[in-house]
C-alpha cells in the first residue's frame, strides 16, 4: 500500500477514536482492516505519514490540527478557536482547578509517584479535599501503596487524562522547575535617559519631590 493510500486511514481512525491512539496502535489496527494485503503496513510507514499529517494540519488553512497528547495522536483545535469551542460546552468547559487543587497537581505530576503525606509535607496543609477532587476529575490515579512506608500508604501519579487536560504526551513534556522559576525572577527598573532633565550643569530626575515627615 502506497503512503498516499495509508494517510486517509490514519487521518480518519484518529478522528473517529475516542482516545488517543500511538503509531503501534494504527499499524494493528490498518493491518486488521487489511488483512488480505501481501505487504504489511510498516510502523516506518506509518510514522511517515504522521508527520506528513502533521505538516498538512499545520497549515492556516484548518482550524484543528493533529497532536501527540495525552499519550498518543488526537485531532485537536487550535489555540486560537478555544472560545468558539467553548460556547458548546458552557461554563463546564471554561470551569477552572482551585489554586489549592493546582497546586497538589503540581507537586504530584513533579514528584510522582508521591503519597499523601509527603504531598502535605511539602505543602504544609491537610491535602485531602484536594487529592480528591483530583482524583473524581480523573487527573490523578492511584498507582498503588508504598510497602516501605509505615501504614503503606496510597501512592499517587498523574493520569492519561491529566496529559490530555493540559497537552502533553508525558510528564517528560512539562516545563523544567528551573524554568518556571527563571520567569518568577523579578528584573530590576530600567532607567532610561528620558527619565532625566538637564538643569544648568544638575541632572535633575523627572519624579515629584517627596518631602520627609
Amino acid at each position: 500500500m502506497e503512503l498516499s493510500e495509508i494517510i486517509p486511514h490514519i487521518e480518519v481512525l484518529i478522528f473517529a477514536s475516542d482516545k488517543p491512539l500511538t503509531a503501534l496502535e494504527i499499524v494493528e489496527l490498518i493491518n486488521n482492516a487489511f488483512g488480505f494485503m501481501e505487504h504489511r503496513v510498516s510502523l516506518e510507514q506509518v510514522e511517515s505519514c504522521i508527520g506528513g499529517i502533521k505538516e498538512k494540519y499545520n497549515s492556516e488553512f484548518y482550524p484543528f490540527e493533529i497532536k501527540e497528547s495525552g499519550g498518543g495522536l488526537q485531532f485537536l483545535t487550535k489555540p486560537a478557536f478555544h472560545k468558539t469551542v467553548a460556547q458548546l460546552n458552557g461554563d463546564k468547559f471554561l470551569k477552572r482547578l482551585s489554586n489549592a487543587a493546582l497546586e497538589t497537581l503540581a507537586i504530584i505530576a513533579y514528584k510522582q509517584p508521591i503519597t499523601k503525606g509527603e504531598i502535605e509535607s511539602i505543602r504544609g496543609v491537610n491535602s485531602d479535599y484536594s487529592v480528591q477532587k483530583l482524583l473524581e476529575k480523573e487527573l490523578i490515579l492511584i498507582a498503588g501503596r508504598n510497602e516501605k512506608m509505615p501504614g503503606q500508604p496510597l501512592i499517587y501519579t498523574t493520569s492519561k487524562s491529566f496529559m490530555d487536560y493540559f497537552g502533553i504526551n508525558s510528564a517528560d513534556d512539562l516545563p523544567k522547575i528551573r524554568e518556571v522559576l527563571a520567569e518568577q525572577v523579578v528584573e530590576g527598573t530600567i532607567i532610561s535617559k528620558l527619565d532625566f532633565t538637564s538643569n544648568g550643569n544638575q541632572i535633575v530626575t523627572t519624579t515629584p519631590n517627596i518631602e520627609d515627615n
